[in-house]
């Protein structure tokens, strides 16, 4: 292994907690040499549970073994090959979900008849069933079984001992979302079988980790405004369950309403007017339930939220005249789990008129290859390079190593400025400051100690909607629409280049970036 690699190893490692390194070393040596059987017989014969409203699924069972997931449809000839990876894991995992249980207007014989081939094939399955779609899957199973009152003893006793095996292997080696998908799954499966021991460890999971990983600002603390979404689904579901079922009397449904509430109140903030979310971090179209319709189903619930105001999380949002410009000023987080992060600090968006102006370049890919390195790096958002080095080290598909963090800001109603260190290996700091009024003005500064040539290159994503982009000097028009760039300061050259914008996963449209070049300081102004 080269140096390189290993001073990668170096900072990727350091961050973890101790408890993460345990739980791996312990998981590799139980499942390689101690291989249990989770086969326990369940008492409770005939489980009962009610289930309504919530949100559908989309669409991804096609008929007759078709299925479609992350924009990439399959046909099984036959039998349904349960382990296909021809698409990568991410589908895997997608199949194994059992999502499609619970679209709109699916066939309860046809469902059924999913869950009975899963059943028949258990024992070649692979993937499926690690502790993640594990989770997954049993609420989408208990959703569909008590939605329509269907009682057998077998489908009970196997989704029991899928409740074994994760109840067994709760994903204490990643942490972070993963291990809150486990505890709002044993939630569902307490419910569902009655059983006070997946009760007791639920509550314990939820209370500890949605205390740690909803931020002040009501943020999930990956920062991903899509798995925010994904995860608070999942707790309204919590809520719903525990509402129309009144098997436990204790505190913790208020505790989750609690909770809900902070995370619709940032959802609401940071939500576009047009309903989009931004794209930061691992960010992708069709994947989440959209902000409005977890709203209403948040309603539905009798739920309230309180306006809030952006801070924990790092993101500002100035809602202007006819523009939205939303940025970020905060760190790669959490530090133990930044499997989600992208090197994009100061990136911002930019909607005219309820419309995508500037963009994210979004995430088409899970797949551990150079796109979803790419799609990661600083230059793929509305941020500063400097030379070929990056701000965060983002590697190996989902890892960090150094990363930026923001050593000053300073903030104002109209104005957000900050600096971060991702360049102080260079004996470099980057310092953006946005004032957001009639006008739009960033300004870009590369301080240094010494007097040394200085490479550096901002980025502007134009959404794929924006045609008739010129370049005159440095100014940058954009056809009929009454809006335009400008730059000064140290400017080398100015180039409009194409780029890859992420309608979701798996697929992607041409658009255009602008790409300055400068020295130590560049002043952009956008007019509208």
């Amino acid at each position: 292994m080269d140096r390189g690699r290993l001073i990668l190893l170096f900072y990727t490692l350091k961050f973890l907690r101790p408890k993460q390194v345990y739980y791996r070393l312990h998981y590799f040596v139980k499942n390689k040499f101690f291989k249990r059987n989770y086969d326990i017989a369940l008492l409770t014969k005939s489980p009962t549970l009610l289930w309504e409203g919530g949100i559908p699924d989309p669409m991804s069972y096609i008929d007759e073994n078709s299925f479609r997931f992350l924009n990439l449809k399959k046909d099984f000839k036959g039998s349904i090959d349960w382990n296909f990876n021809g698409y990568g894991k991410l589908w895997t995992y997608n199949l194994n979900y059992f999502d499609f249980l619970n679209q709109e207007n699916v066939e309860k014989a046809k469902a059924l008849r999913l869950i009975w081939d899963y059943i028949a094939n258990e024992k070649e399955i692979k993937d499926g069933l690690e502790p993640y779609p594990i989770s997954l899957r049993g609420i989408n199973w208990i959703k569909f079984i008590s939605k329509n009152d269907i009682s057998e003893k077998k489908i009970n006793q196997n989704l029991y001992n899928q409740y074994q095996i994760l109840l067994h292997n709760l994903e204490y080696h990643l942490l972070g979302n993963h291990l809150l998908e486990n505890g709002y799954s044993l939630f569902f499966g307490a419910y569902y079988f009655k059983d006070d021991k997946i009760y007791e460890k639920a509550k314990s999971i939820l209370i500890l980790e949605l205390k740690e990983q909803v931020l002040g600002d009501g943020a999930h603390f990956e920062l991903s405004p899509m798995y925010h979404q994904i995860l608070l689904h999942r707790l309204l579901d919590c809520i719903n369950l525990a509402q129309l079922n009144m098997w436990q009397t204790d505190d913790l449904l208020p505790f989750l309403k609690g909770k809900a509430s902070k995370m619709l109140s940032w959802l609401q903030t940071v939500t576009f007017y047009n309903g989009n979310i931004p794209m930061v971090n691992d960010s992708a179209y069709g994947i989440a339930p959209s902000s409005n319709k977890l709203f209403d189903y948040a309603k539905n619930l009798g739920l309230k939220w309180p306006k809030s105001e952006l801070s924990d999380s790092g993101y500002r949002k100035f809602n202007k005249f006819n523009y939205e410009l939303f940025v970020d000023v905060g760190n790669v987080g959490p530090d133990y789990q930044p499997g989600h992060a992208h090197s994009d600090t100061f990136s911002f968006e930019l909607q005219i008129n309820e419309k995508p102006f500037i963009v994210d370049t979004g995430t088409s890919t899970y797949k551990k290859n150079d796109l979803r390195q790419s799609e990661r790096e600083t230059s793929a958002h509305n941020t500063v390079k400097i030379g070929a080095h990056e701000q965060t080290q983002v590697w190996g598909g989902f890892r960090v190593a150094k990363r930026a963090k923001i050593v000053n800001l300073r903030e104002s109603a109209n104005m957000v400025s900050a600096s971060h260190d991702g360049y102080s290996s260079m004996g470099l700091i980057h310092k953006r400051s946005f004032s957001a009024t009639e006008r739009i003005i960033i300004n870009d500064r590369i301080l240094s100690n010494k007097s040394k040539k200085i490479e550096s290159q901002a980025f502007f994503h134009i959404h794929p909607s924006i045609k008739d982009i010129v370049l005159n000097n440095r100014h940058v028009s954009f056809g009929k629409m009454n809006v335009s760039l400008d730059f000064e300061g140290e400017i080398n050259d100015i180039k409009i280049e194409d780029y890859k914008y992420c309608v979701g996963f798996n697929k992607t449209e041409v658009s255009k970036k602008i790409c300055v070049s400068f020295s130590k300081e560049l002043t952009t102004t956008i007019l509208l």
